[in-house]
């Protein structure tokens, strides 16, 4: 035990020896002079601390049961930095055979295991394998000062694998189980300290944590429960610990969902946030579900508890994920809660989830975005979207760009002017809200109504609209940007209405840059059927980094010359009688190659909706 073990020479054998050293009885008269006088004496150091050493030393164990007990006394009331010279005296106690000099030291050193410094040097100087023995102690009390101040001594991040690595993983797993509520409270409280790493988890794991852990969910002790509900949602981060917990813990799902009604609001803030770490995993998003666990959450959803609402929005946006729960969140009430909580400017974290969650409850379902619009959804993010942060931003684009792909949807979207934010949005200092804001716009293009005028309305505003965007998106260096932008235009032409086409026909920066993008080879169609719809073209990927994505740019590029009228071949007006819809169907005089194009329209499309429909 380092510098200590010096100092451990053979013990008498008879340790009640009534006979005192004339060193101990000095030391005894300076001790009892000292604590007559604590209030003014500083027991770590001089005089005072040389008397305590004498006496842990001694080989009369009365003699050390009144040095521990002065001790913990000592450090109970005060606790400050100290040096070795304080830790040795009080880790020799800790060898004591003596049930009460193991007690009142131990609580010593978790007294002092308080202050971080004290923590990493009761560590460096051996503590842990006393600590460990007196864990293994027949005496509850020494088990509980022992396990407490592991506890302490767990909460710096230096200490944890050390203590990991001593072997005090399986005792604490152990006296979790403690028929006393202390050492239980005590016990669960250290394996929680030990769950902060991936490392200890696996180690916690491997000792057989889980099991102990699940079953004292239904403890009792509030402390407990919320020790065990904290150390299973931070193994519950692990996907591999996540398998092990759904193959042999069938009951944890209900446990949890339970704890949500716990009276303790930590305890139920830590439920939720345990579930939304088991809800990574598509059982999990299922079960809870199952478990009805969509009560609960919509409750915490409206509480006045920051934490509470936090934990309860995250976890609800995991078990949005699963397309099979879509539609009993939305039957169980949350579209409303969920938007109002689009407001919550106290916390950003809130908003994401609160609106990834409705990102995600659109995804699969054209009844779903229904709902979601006539909820009020598209007015709140209207309203909001222009002021709240970039993060925010980008999930409320993100969410219209997913609403707009429902047909029967944009013309009610575009009446209610979303372009009007939507265009701002496009020129943003974040590339994904411009990304997510180009595409929603592309979406609303495609198939909007028989009345494009909306688009004519916000041609060049606000911030230079319709127009500023587009020759701000063609002229990128981001091809996924001038694919949006070529394609968006095609859309707006093939709606055959005459303002939007002589809009722009008559922009010559816009025909400019058309114009440039048309002159680049055209795309190699060897390995990849453009006849496809968007369906089975899952292999199409508009990353930029091969030729096709700028060859499928050119041939968009030249499909709007031709609808322009801008080769000046006089026939005016023969393109708008032939065209298939903007999905990509064959049909009339130029059917082969139109529907080749309309194709690719379809893959663009596709990719685009895969991008931002990725709530799932």
């Amino acid at each position: 035990m380092g510098g200590v073990s010096s100092c451990c020479g053979p013990r008498r054998k008879n340790n009640y020896e009534p006979l005192l050293l004339e060193n101990e009885r000095e030391a005894v008269a300076d001790l009892l002079q000292y604590l007559e006088n604590r209030t003014t004496t500083n027991f770590f150091s001089g005089s005072p601390l040389a008397a305590l050493t004498t006496l842990s030393f001694s080989d009369n164990v009365d003699l050390q049961r009144s040095a521990a007990l002065a001790f913990a006394e000592i450090t109970e009331k005060e606790v400050r930095e100290v040096g070795r010279d304080t830790l040795d005296p009080v880790l020799y106690l800790l060898t004591s055979h003596d049930h009460e000099v193991q007690r009142a030291a131990s609580a010593a050193l978790g007294n002092l295991a308080v202050n971080a410094e004290n923590k990493l040097l009761i560590v460096s100087l051996g503590g842990l394998e006393p600590l460990i023995r007196q864990m293994l102690s027949s005496n509850v009390e020494v088990q509980c000062n022992a396990v407490g101040c592991i506890t302490n001594l767990a909460t710096h991040d230096e200490n944890k694998t050390q203590i990991a690595k001593s072997g005090a993983l399986i005792p604490l797993t152990r006296l979790a189980k403690s028929k006393d509520m202390r050492v239980q409270r005590n016990a669960t409280g250290a394996l929680l300290n030990m769950t902060h790493s991936d490392e200890n988890r696996q180690q916690l794991v491997s000792a057989g944590a889980i099991p102990v852990l699940v079953s004292l969910l239904n403890s009792p002790d509030t402390d407990v429960q919320y020790y065990c509900t904290t150390a299973l949602s931070n193994i519950a981060v692990d996907g591999t610990n996540r398998k092990r917990l759904a193959s042999s813990e069938p009951k944890l799902v209900q446990s949890l969902v339970q704890l949500m009604d716990s009276q303790s609001l930590k305890v139920q803030c830590q439920a939720a946030l345990a579930l939304r770490n088991l809800a990574s995993d598509e059982k999990y998003q299922l079960e809870i579900v199952k478990f009805d666990g969509l009560k609960p959450l919509l409750r915490l959803l409206h509480s006045s508890y920051l934490p509470l609402i936090l934990s309860a929005a995250a976890c609800v946006r995991n078990v949005s994920i699963h397309p099979a729960n879509e539609s009993p969140i939305i039957d169980s009430g949350f579209l409303q809660p969920l938007i109002d909580l689009l407001s919550f400017d106290e916390n950003e974290e809130v908003q994401c989830h609160a609106i990834s969650t409705l990102r995600n409850l659109a995804a699969s379902s054209e009844r779903n975005k229904g709902a979601i619009v006539e909820a009020g959804a598209v007015e709140r993010i209207k309203e909001l979207v222009l002021t709240v942060p970039l993060t925010v931003q980008s999930e409320m684009t993100a969410c219209v760009a997913v609403l707009a792909l429902s047909d029967d949807l944009k013309p009610q979207l575009l009446e209610m002017g979303i372009c009007e934010v939507l265009i701002p949005l496009t020129n943003s200092s974040s590339v994904e809200v411009q990304g997510n804001s180009a595409a929603a716009l592309g979406n609303l293009s495609s198939k909007a109504a028989e009345d494009y005028a909306p688009f004519n309305a916000v041609w060049n505003k606000p911030d230079g609209g319709l127009h500023a965007y587009l020759v701000r998106f063609l002229s990128s260096a981001d091809i996924t940007f001038q694919h949006i932008a070529v394609w968006t235009i095609v859309q707006l032409l093939e709606a055959e209405d005459d303002q939007l086409t002589n809009n722009i026909r008559s922009s010559p920066i816009l025909m400019s840059s058309i114009r440039q993008l048309a002159t680049s080879p055209p795309p190699s169609r060897g390995g990849r059927d453009l006849t496809q719809g968007s369906e089975g073209d899952d292999d199409y990927e508009d990353d930029g980094l091969d030729g096709e994505g700028e060859g499928e740019i050119a041939t968009l590029a030249r499909r709007i010359l031709d609808l322009t009228e801008d080769v000046g071949n006089g026939n005016e007006g023969s393109h708008f009688s032939h065209q298939p819809e903007a999905s990509g169907g064959g049909g009339g005089a130029s059917g082969g190659n139109v529907g080749s194009l309309g194709s690719e329209h379809a893959a663009l499309r596709a990719s685009v909706h895969r991008a931002l429909s990725g709530g799932h």
